[in-house]
């Protein structure tokens, strides 16, 4: 398969760009995206739908990308959905100032960040498939208005991965990445159920840093991912399987994959909310950057809480309605 060009890799960075600023003409007629709560999964004309609510909130909106990723979709046989051969994948933030409510979270009048993960995939210079994992939770709380227990890790807006090189404009070689990844993945199903240390940290640098969103919340180093965010998942979903990837990408020291998370809901509370018994899916993107040594130095967790919370029972948006005065008055 051929390599996506440089002259491919910039028209695409700055289309999605364009995108941000309301060229809605670079959708697709035919578009399918994969949005997180509230918006789902959602088809032609109402694939413009987030873009324009974004755009009518924050009208001076700003794509900020700190990680710019393209290449070969690297197959996955347990993905069963739409999965295009080659994608671009980004991480970052929507910077803009808040001036009309979005999702049902009231504006603030002042800038914000809406913290992203997404995947695309163009054809014939349109927009044709879309998976956005946008951080409605972590607007909410800088809106001042998060109405469900506080995160574990540190809450907050992550940062570009450390020495810059994100953006990845030229294609790279390969450098395994991606086979580390996958290697790295086989060593969290090894979880044994009873001791965390089960769970191989063979591929991850002792004092890496974890940046998740949502309502996990950053940590750092094994003994901080253990405990902010590994002891209490495995507590509250002992059993945790993989479901597939929509996306498996590698550039350069970079590597990203996304897909779903099939977890029963068996164990403690998660995320304050007592154990439902439920069979759940947890969508979500890891990025990852690897040091000189080939560790995994950072790992970037964009996640879908309130689609997750949403399945366990909990109108986390009732919730919010709630709290900023428009409670329901009827049953």
């Amino acid at each position: 398969m051929p390599a996506i060009s440089d002259a491919d890799r910039r028209w695409m960075h700055s289309a999605l760009a364009r995108l941000a600023r309301g060229d809605l003409d670079l959708l697709a007629s035919n578009a399918v995206a994969d949005v997180a709560y509230p918006f789902g999964r959602i088809s032609n004309a109402d694939v413009a739908l987030p873009w324009s609510q974004l755009l009518r909130a924050m009208p001076d909106l700003e794509r900020r990308d700190d990680i710019f990723l393209a290449g070969e979709n690297h197959p996955d046989a347990r993905w069963t959905g739409p999965r295009p051969d080659r994608m671009v994948a980004c991480c970052g933030s929507y910077v803009g100032t808040f001036r009309e409510p979005f999702a049902g979270i009231p504006p603030t009048q002042g800038v914000v960040q809406l913290t992203y993960g997404e995947a695309h995939h163009f054809r014939d210079d349109k927009l044709s498939a879309s998976w956005m994992l946008w951080d409605l939770a972590g607007l909410m709380r800088q809106a001042g208005c998060w109405p469900m227990a506080q995160p574990l890790g540190a809450p907050g807006l992550w940062p570009a991965p450390r020495g810059g090189a994100g953006v990845r404009l030229t294609a790279s070689e390969d450098q395994g990445t991606l086979e580390r990844v996958l290697k790295m993945h086989e060593g969290l199903n090894s979880f044994d159920g009873r001791d965390i240390t089960s769970i191989s940290m063979d591929h991850w640098h002792p004092d890496f840093m974890y940046w998740a969103a949502g309502n996990i919340g950053a940590c750092r180093g094994v003994a901080g991912f253990r405990a902010h965010h590994q002891i209490p998942y495995r507590r509250a979903f002992p059993v945790a399987q993989g479901a597939g990837h929509f996306i498996r990408v590698a550039d350069g020291p970079f590597a990203v994959t996304g897909g779903d998370v099939a977890v029963t809901h068996l164990g403690a509370d998660y995320m304050g909310i007592p154990a439902t018994g439920r069979d759940l899916r947890f969508r979500v993107m890891d990025f990852y950057r690897f040091d000189d040594d080939m560790l995994i130095a950072e790992n970037w967790l964009p996640n879908d809480t309130l689609g997750l919370m949403a399945q366990m029972g909990v109108d986390v948006f009732a919730r919010l309605a709630h709290l900023t005065g428009q409670p329901r008055l009827t049953l």
